[in-house]
C-alpha cells in the first residue's frame, strides 16, 4: 500500500466558553466589594464606559436620548439584538482570523506665610507667675485657633512590638555583635511574644556558641512586656513570676509539669509538687493573673466588616421583601453620545475597531451585571421560600437543603447556583448569613417523619451540654440517646464530630473544668 499525500476538508461544531461568557461567570461569583474592583478597572480602560450618576441634571441633553440604529456602525450588531446570558449553555465562539499630585507645588504650607500677632513673644524673664493669673487670661477665638494643633499631632502613634523592643535594644547593649543578636532574635518573634525558632537553627544561622546565645537571651527576657522572648509557656510564666519574687521551688515544679494542669489531673500535681490540694489551688489562682501571651496588647486585630449583598426584611403583610443591596452595586453605563462622537472621527481601520469592540464590550459588561443582579435575587427569593421556618421560629426549623433542590425550582444548573451562594451576604432579622449556611446536609428521622437538619442538630447537642448539671454530665452516648429520643437517627461519631466542630471538650474534660 503506497502512501501519497492528499488534502481532505472536513466540517464540525463544537461549543466553547465565549469571552462573554466567561465574563458573565466571573462577575456571577464575585462578591459586590470584590465587584466594585473589577467594573473600576474596566471603567478606566475603556473609555466608552462611564460611572452612572444618580442625580442627573435634566437641562443636559441625556446621551441615552439618541436612538441607538444612528449610534450603530455598519456591520455592528445593535445593542438590543444581543443575545441573554446563558450561564448553563456556552455559546458557538465566532473567531475572526484577520483580525498628579493631590497639591500643587505653589499650594503648600510655610511657616513664612504665617504672620505673627503683633504683640511680641515674651521673653525667658517676662513667664513670672503673674503672667499665669486670671486676670492676664486674654482668650478670644482667634488666639484659640492660632494655637491649636494640627490634625497630624493629634494623630495617636500606635507603636508596634518591634519598635518597642528595638527601643529597648539600642539601650541595653553596646556591642555590635550583641545587637546583631538581638535583633535576628526579635525578627523570630511570633504574635504571642514567643521564639519560635529552636537554639540550634538560631546558632547555625548566627554563626555563634551556645553560650553567647544564651546569654544575649537572658537579657533580652528582661525587656517589657514581662515574658517575652520566652520558650514556651512555663518559661513565659516564671519570668513573670520571677519579677514579682513569686518563683520558689514548689512553683518551678509546678510550671515544668504544666501540662497535667491542662489535663485537669490536680491529684497527679500535688504529689509531683509534694504539696496538699489547697497549695495546688493557690498556685492556680497565682497563674491566672499571669498573661500567656505577652505581646497580645501590641495586635491590633481590625475587625472587617461584612457588607451584604441582598437585604431582607417583613413586610405590613406578613410577608418577605427580598431586595439588592443597590448601595455597594456599581452603576455604569454606555456613553452614547461619546461613542457616537469618537466613531464619526475615526480615520484608520484600527481605531474603528478598537472603538466598536470597546462598544461592543461596554454593552456586554452593562448586560452581565444586570443579569447577575436577576440571577442572585432569583436565588435568594427561592432560597428564603425554602427556608421561611428559619427566619419566622429559630434555627431548629432550618431544614436540609441542597443545591439541586434550589436548582430545579429556578430551572438553572447547580453550578450556577453554586457561583450565586458562593462569597454572598444575605442579611435578615436573625443577623447576616452567609447564603451557604443554609445549604445542610440532611440526617434521618427515627420516625419514619421528614429528616433534620445537620446545622439544626449541631444546635441541639450545644444547647444539651449548655443546660447538663455538674452532677450529670452527658457524654456521647446518653446524648445520643437523647437526640433519638427526640426523632434523630444519629450514631455516636456524628455527635463526637459535631461537638468537636463546636469546640467542646469531652465529657471527662468538662466533668475536669466543673471541679474546679
Amino acid at each position: 500500500m503506497a502512501l501519497t499525500p492528499r488534502l481532505e476538508q472536513r466540517q464540525g461544531q463544537a461549543l466553547v466558553m465565549t469571552p462573554q461568557l466567561q465574563q458573565a461567570i466571573k462577575l456571577l461569583q464575585l462578591s459586590n466589594m470584590e465587584l466594585i474592583s473589577v467594573v473600576e478597572q474596566e471603567l478606566q480602560e475603556n473609555p466608552i464606559l462611564e460611572r452612572e450618576e444618580i442625580a442627573r441634571d435634566e437641562s443636559i441633553d441625556d446621551p441615552l436620548d439618541s436612538h441607538p440604529d444612528d449610534l450603530t456602525a455598519e456591520g455592528d450588531p445593535p445593542p438590543e439584538n444581543l443575545n441573554e446570558i446563558d450561564f448553563d449553555q456556552p455559546a458557538e465562539a465566532i473567531i475572526d482570523r484577520d483580525m498628579g499630585f493631590d497639591t500643587d507645588y505653589d499650594n503648600l504650607y510655610s511657616h513664612k506665610d504665617y504672620e505673627r500677632p503683633n504683640s511680641q513673644s515674651p521673653s525667658d524673664s517676662d513667664w513670672n507667675h503673674s503672667s499665669f493669673s486670671e486676670t492676664n487670661h486674654n482668650i478670644n477665638a482667634s488666639n484659640l485657633r492660632a494655637h491649636e494643633n494640627s490634625l497630624e499631632e493629634t494623630i495617636g502613634n500606635t507603636v508596634s512590638l518591634r519598635q518597642h523592643l528595638m527601643e529597648q535594644l539600642a539601650l541595653e547593649f553596646s556591642k555590635s555583635d550583641d545587637r546583631l543578636i538581638g535583633l535576628h532574635l526579635i525578627d523570630h518573634l511570633d504574635k504571642a511574644g514567643y521564639l519560635s525558632k529552636d537554639y540550634e537553627s538560631l546558632t547555625g544561622t548566627l554563626g555563634c556558641d551556645d553560650e553567647v546565645l544564651e546569654k544575649v537571651l537572658t537579657r533580652l527576657q528582661t525587656f517589657d512586656p514581662t515574658g517575652i522572648f520566652a520558650r514556651n509557656v512555663g518559661e513565659c510564666l516564671a519570668l513573670q513570676l520571677r519579677e514579682k519574687d513569686r518563683l520558689d521551688p514548689c512553683m518551678t515544679i509546678f510550671l515544668k509539669n504544666i501540662d497535667m494542669l491542662a489535663k485537669r489531673d490536680l491529684k497527679g500535681l500535688a504529689a509531683i509538687c509534694d504539696c496538699d490540694d489547697e497549695d495546688v489551688a493557690d498556685m492556680i489562682s497565682e497563674i491566672r493573673l499571669l498573661n500567656p501571651r505577652p505581646a497580645a496588647g501590641f495586635e491590633i486585630d481590625v475587625a472587617q466588616p461584612i457588607t451584604p449583598d441582598v437585604l431582607m426584611h417583613s413586610a405590613p403583610n406578613g410577608k418577605w421583601i427580598i431586595e439588592l443591596n443597590t448601595q455597594s452595586l456599581p452603576r455604569v453605563l454606555v456613553n452614547n453620545q461619546y461613542y457616537a462622537e469618537i466613531r464619526k472621527k475615526a480615520q484608520s481601520d484600527k481605531d474603528k475597531q478598537y472603538i466598536s469592540e470597546q462598544y461592543q464590550s461596554a454593552n456586554w459588561l452593562v448586560k452581565a451585571l444586570h443579569q447577575r443582579a436577576t440571577t442572585i435575587l432569583k436565588v435568594a427569593t427561592e432560597l428564603i421560600k425554602q427556608q421561611e421556618k428559619f427566619f419566622t421560629h429559630g434555627i431548629q426549623f432550618l431544614k436540609p437543603l441542597v443545591l439541586r433542590d434550589i436548582a430545579d425550582e429556578i430551572e438553572m444548573h447547580e453550578s450556577t447556583v453554586s457561583r450565586v451562594t458562593s462569597n454572598k451576604f444575605i442579611a435578615t432579622p436573625r443577623g447576616i448569613f452567609e447564603l451557604k449556611y443554609f445549604f445542610t446536609p440532611a440526617i434521618g428521622s427515627t420516625k419514619g417523619g421528614e429528616p433534620h437538619s445537620a446545622e439544626a442538630v449541631r444546635h441541639r447537642i450545644k444547647n444539651l451540654i449548655d443546660d447538663e448539671k455538674t452532677g450529670k454530665i452527658l457524654s456521647d452516648d446518653k446524648l445520643v440517646a437523647l437526640l433519638r429520643a427526640d426523632g434523630v437517627d444519629i450514631a455516636r461519631r456524628t455527635v463526637a464530630k459535631y461537638r468537636e466542630s463546636l469546640r467542646i471538650p469531652s465529657s471527662v474534660q468538662r466533668r475536669r473544668d466543673r471541679a474546679l
